[in-house]
């Protein structure tokens, strides 16, 4: 269920309350207004290794950061307004480096992003997401210091994570415990009750079609699944790989960037444009994707 906006009116305006008067009377509307950045998209510019914008990278070492150890900030250059920030974990055993390659794709459309490395690498899915939370709020209070490169960059009501396998995990159980514009869940695994039924934040759902770690149907597929029809879900398949398809060792990086970053461009920065990559009946068309399901049209 994709839900409309208004398109009409200035970008990086947020939900504001406009002031109308007609005729001596003062009428107050509620508008959803968009925070449009960057060229039209199309399928060549998403599935492209990189953006419309220039990208710096911060380094964050441990001794800077309290509830994880540090990790890398990227950050977009040539380009105005405030945007969304996105938090961006690994999974059980491997280091940040593995899902590096997220965050100067996203910052290179527009969004502040960390991706952090977890205090082990044994760490499971619930310490993810308290991490997660911590690296989002270590962005806001840089954010507002004025020492920081990307001080007042920063949207604080637009934030999101991503994660991969437990941080794939983690990533939906921050979703229940934080107010979030998006998330987006890689291969996830979560053993138990996740919690799905109660998300109620747009969540997009990658499955690796031949994954032995986390099997399909008992994690990604249950998971899309058990979230909420009353929430913005999307979950997407690629066929013939196996769990690491979302890291830097797999294959298929076009289609992931292509839906990837039309989910957060959608969610957080509320941008209609990239409804055409999300909704639809032909994604399957694609020889690369083996199952594609949404609610646009719920």
């Amino acid at each position: 269920m994709i839900k409309k906006t208004i398109r009409s009116f200035a970008i990086n305006v947020s939900f504001a309350l406009l002031t109308i008067s007609i005729t001596g009377i003062s009428l107050n509307a509620a508008a959803t207004i968009m925070y449009e950045r960057g060229p039209n998209p199309s399928a060549s510019s998403l599935e492209a290794e990189s953006g419309p914008f220039a990208v710096e990278e911060l380094v964050v070492p441990s001794s800077a950061v309290d509830g994880f150890r540090g990790g890398r900030i990227f950050y977009p250059t040539n380009t105005t307004g405030t945007m969304g920030a996105i938090a961006a974990v690994s999974g059980f055993i491997f280091p940040m480096s593995t899902i590096k390659w997220w965050g100067p794709l996203l910052a290179s459309h527009g969004f502040v992003v960390f991706t952090l490395e977890t205090n082990s690498p044994f760490d499971f899915p619930n310490s993810r997401a308290s991490q997660l939370d911590a690296a989002l709020d270590h962005l806001l209070a840089e954010n507002g210091s004025s020492d920081s490169p990307f001080s007042g960059m920063i949207d604080e009501d637009r934030l999101a994570v991503i994660g991969w396998s437990m941080g794939g995990g983690g990533a939906i159980k921050l979703s229940l415990e934080r107010d979030l514009e998006a998330i987006i869940s890689l291969a996830p695994w979560y053993s138990g009750n996740s919690g799905s039924d109660d998300v109620d934040t747009p969540a997009l759902i990658l499955a690796c079609e031949t994954d032995f770690i986390a099997p399909v149907s008992n994690h990604a597929f249950r998971f899309y699944n058990l979230i909420p029809d009353s929430t913005d879900k999307a979950f997407i398949e690629l066929d013939g790989v196996g769990h690491f398809c979302p890291t830097v060792f797999g294959s298929r990086k076009d289609v992931m960037r292509k839906y990837g970053v039309s989910w957060m461009k959608r969610f957080v920065d509320k941008d209609e444009r990239y409804d055409q990559f999300l909704c639809g009946p032909d994604h399957e068309a694609d020889s690369d994707i083996s199952r594609y399901l949404d609610n646009c049209d719920d």
